[in-house]
């Protein structure tokens, strides 16, 4: 049976993490032998804020950035099947999440396919992680991501993790892509795990 995980990609900065993410999906599932592991199949939303955030730290159109997800979904298309509860999955990842989508998903403001999403996630008590990217936070962030952690979400901070004496930027963002991944259940590679003094 394929699982679906739900990618949602919003005009913050970070988005070599999503990029990361949906590549290593794909070569953890192409190295699973799949009669012992279920495929997992990701479904990508993207921002036209996320488009334009893709092009500018990528330097990738839509096109070249969707080729790297299973399925891609329409940001305004809330008649799609990931606006209902019906379609199941794994879980939901919004990386990097500005703060008008934490917003969003803590007021329940459903208004475009993402947010509908992440909101489907908390309704069905499924996993939502909110890979949120801002510094400082005021008051309204605090409070935002207070209420989605009581509904159930994840806020998952993209902070490095200089214990693991990362050499290069490509090492800091795997590390947070894997913890990210960790939460719905994909093993963590012994790089990222702690192993102690």
């Amino acid at each position: 049976m394929t699982k679906r995980l739900v990618v949602g990609v919003t005009g913050a900065t970070g988005a070599i993490y999503a990029l990361r993410l949906l590549d290593r999906v794909r070569s953890i599932r192409d190295v699973q032998d799949v009669e012992d592991v279920e495929d997992v199949e990701t479904h990508l939303i993207v921002s036209p804020a996320g488009l334009i955030t893709i092009k500018h730290e990528l330097g990738m159109d839509r096109k070249e950035f969707c080729e790297h997800a299973d399925y891609t979904h329409g940001y305004r298309d809330v008649s799609d099947m990931l606006a209902s509860g019906s379609a199941a999955s794994i879980g939901m990842v919004v990386l990097p999440c500005t703060m008008h989508t934490l917003a969003s998903c803590a007021h329940g403001l459903a208004d475009n396919l993402l947010s509908r999403a992440a909101d489907v996630h908390l309704k069905e008590r499924r996993r939502l992680v909110l890979a949120v990217r801002e510094t400082p936070l005021n008051l309204a962030h605090l409070r935002n991501m207070t209420a989605v952690t009581e509904m159930g979400g994840v806020i998952f901070p993209t902070l490095p993790a200089f214990y693991q004496k990362p050499q290069s930027i490509d090492e800091i963002v795997d590390h947070s892509v894997d913890r990210i991944l960790a939460l719905f259940g994909f093993d963590l590679p012994e790089t990222s795990t702690w192993q102690g003094l």
